[in-house]
C-alpha cells in the first residue's frame, strides 16, 4: 500500500504543481488538497492519509492552528510543514503545535520525496536551515533571549500562575500595560494562552525551582 499524502496550500498554482510533483513519486498517492487549514483538518478526517504537507500562512486557520487540531482529533497523521518561512519563531510554533518535520519550499524534488518517506515513517525531516534555527532557539534559549528584560519578568510572573492584577502590583506598572507585553510575548514565543505561556516559562527555566506556583 502506498503512502497517502494530503496537500495544504493557498496558492492554487503551487497546490497543482505539489499535487503533480508529489503524485509522481512511486508508491506515494496525492489523496486530497486544501485550501486553508480548516478545508485541511476536514480533508485529513475523511482522506485519512499517513502524512500531511502543510503550508503555514493561509486565510482564516492557520497552518500552526491546523496542525494544533491534527495533534488533537488526528494523531496519527504526520504534519510535515512546507513552507517559504524559516524564522525560529515558527519553525518552534510548527513543531510545539505537533508537526513531525519541516521542509522550505525551495527544496529539490528528491529532497520532498525523502522527507515525504521519513515523515510517514515516523522520523522528523528538517530542513538544514531549520534544523540550525531550531538549535539556536533550543541550545541556546534563543526565543527566550529575544524578549526584553521586562517581558521576562511578566512571563516568569505568568509561569508562577499570577494574574495581570497582581503582576502590575509586583512591577509597579498598569495591567493595560502588563497585557501589551504578554500580547509580544505571546507572538514571540508562538502561544495562543496565558496556560501555554506559563508552561513554556517553566519549561525554558525561567520560573525557578524554588518559586512555587501561586493562585
Amino acid at each position: 500500500m502506498g503512502i497517502r499524502v494530503v496537500i495544504s496550500d493557498d496558492h492554487g498554482v503551487v497546490r497543482q504543481g505539489l499535487e503533480r510533483l508529489v503524485g509522481s513519486f512511486a508508491g506515494i498517492e496525492v489523496v486530497g488538497t486544501a485550501a486553508d487549514g480548516r478545508e485541511a483538518v476536514e480533508v485529513c478526517a475523511q482522506a485519512r492519509p499517513a502524512v500531511a504537507l502543510m503550508d503555514l500562512e493561509m486565510p482564516g486557520v492557520d497552518g500552526i492552528e491546523a496542525i494544533r487540531r491534527l495533534a488533537a482529533e488526528q494523531p496519527e497523521v504526520r504534519v510535515l510543514v512546507l513552507t517559504s518561512f524559516s524564522d525560529r519563531e515558527r519553525i518552534l510554533g510548527a513543531l510545539d503545535a505537533g508537526a513531525i518535520g519541516y521542509l522550505l519550499k525551495d527544496a529539490a524534488a528528491d529532497e520532498l520525496e525523502r522527507a515525504v518517506r521519513a515523515a510517514a515513517r515516523g522520523e522528523a525531516p528538517l530542513d538544514p536551515r531549520a534544523a540550525r534555527a531550531l538549535l539556536a532557539a533550543r541550545v541556546t534559549g534563543g526565543v527566550a533571549d529575544g524578549l526584553s528584560e521586562r517581558e521576562r519578568e511578566v512571563l516568569a510572573l505568568v509561569g508562577r500562575g499570577l494574574p495581570n492584577k497582581e503582576i502590575a502590583r509586583r512591577l509597579g506598572i498598569r495591567e493595560r500595560t502588563v497585557k501589551g507585553h504578554l500580547t509580544s510575548v505571546f507572538r514571540q514565543i508562538g502561544v495562543f494562552d496565558r496556560t501555554q505561556a506559563a508552561l513554556w516559562a517553566q519549561r525554558e527555566g525561567l520560573v525557578a525551582d524554588d518559586d512555587p506556583p501561586m493562585g
